[in-house]
């Protein structure tokens, strides 16, 4: 679906006046090819996209802020984060609105969360076609008749030629990731890394799941084959979640984000965004399958003369990725969904050899590290 002007704009949670070209739900064939008649990445060997992100490769975790309110002020651990009073978000918003004038718009409408009950409807607003794409491929993505009545619960705009102003916004640089939890609203500008819409969408689950009895993590999952035995795989960003979830005899849930509730865990996302620097088919065959198939999305992956992609190259980032849906593992799960886990494994990259190689922990040792 496609529009112009007003008649577009009241359709989008984030009305914009005199809005471009608005290009709603297209599917990742479509938003491929936009992505290349826009020239915003190439095509590798075997059909992937591949883009670079510029200055920023990775999250700006020091331009993250997060609107101090009512709703906020008793809830946020704000030793550990940057607040944004409601006045400067407001003017930030007015001016994401004013510079999205004229633009063609990217809008996708889809669900975070496998779990029907816990599910959070998500617009996610964009100027890139490949952010689109990415996203897409991230969150779940509805079935038939899906988005009947959609209505969304929250809403992401990633504007990445919007330059914030320091003085003016009170950011800390022209790159700002602005969360607004009771308008259920996030403003990205100034980086084109994609993690930070995927990560926008699941700060807002840690912040509001807990009250309903769901504990968010940042782990991986996976299952047997039956349905049975889940597993999950916490760990920071490079400790192995993805690798170690993947898994050619299991069942895979999620390779990243999940909830743990009465029922048992289920995936927040649809897709996997693995890291590539070193990918191999011999050590990881699922994930570089998946990384070179067609409509993949590789984010500051080189390419050698012959169009293939080189993932032994971190000339740009140590930090390359590839996007993809889970439907390109073979092995993944259908539903998103398992029961309660039976092993918990907490991965750590122990460069310095404090700690021993694997160690069986008891349930107070483990309540203990988790905490810790």
């Amino acid at each position: 679906m496609t529009g112009t002007g007003a008649e577009a704009a009241c359709k989008i949670s984030f009305p914009v006046e005199n809005a471009g070209r608005i290009f709603r739900n297209s599917s990742a064939e479509e938003l491929l090819a936009h992505s290349l008649e826009r020239a915003e990445g190439k095509l590798t060997d075997g059909g992937a996209l591949v883009v670079e992100t510029g200055a920023h490769t990775g999250r700006a975790a020091r331009d993250k802020f997060i609107v101090r309110d009512a709703t906020t002020q008793d809830t946020v651990w704000w030793d550990n984060n940057q607040a944004m009073s409601r006045e400067q978000f407001e003017t930030l918003r007015q001016d994401f609105l004013a510079h999205a004038e004229g633009r063609e718009l990217f809008v996708q409408d889809l669900f975070a969360g496998a779990d029907e009950t816990h599910c959070l409807a998500t617009q996610v607003i964009v100027e890139y076609a490949w952010h689109a794409l990415f996203i897409r491929y991230l969150l779940r993505r509805p079935g038939p008749g899906g988005l009947k009545g959609f209505s969304p619960q929250f809403t992401v705009v990633n504007l990445p030629s919007f330059r914030a102003d320091p003085e003016r916004h009170g950011t800390v640089s022209q790159t700002v990731i602005a969360c607004d939890y009771t308008n259920k609203l996030v403003l990205v500008g100034g980086t084109s890394y994609a993690g930070e819409t995927k990560k926008s969408v699941f700060s807002y689950l840690n912040f509001m799941l807990p009250d309903k009895g769901v504990m968010p993590m940042h782990c991986s999952a996976n299952e047997e084959g039956d349905g049975t035995d889940p597993a999950i795989f916490f760990g920071l960003s490079g400790t192995g979640k993805t690798t170690l979830s993947s898994d050619p005899k299991r069942t895979l849930l999620g390779d990243d984000e999940h909830g743990w509730s009465t029922s048992g865990i289920f995936n927040f996302e649809g897709g996997c965004y693995a890291k590539t620097i070193r990918l191999s088919r011999e050590a990881e065959p699922e994930i570089y399958d998946a990384s070179i198939r067609a409509g993949a999305v590789l984010e500051n992956v080189i390419l050698n003369d012959d169009g293939s992609p080189d993932f032994d190259d971190g000339s740009l980032t140590e930090n390359a990725r590839s996007a993809y849906p889970l439907e390109y593992i073979p092995n993944a799960s259908g539903t998103g969904t398992s029961g309660h886990p039976r092993n918990i494994v907490m991965l750590t990259a122990d460069a310095f050899g404090v700690l021993p190689p694997i160690a069986k922990l008891t349930p107070s040792q483990a309540m203990y590290h988790f905490l810790s």
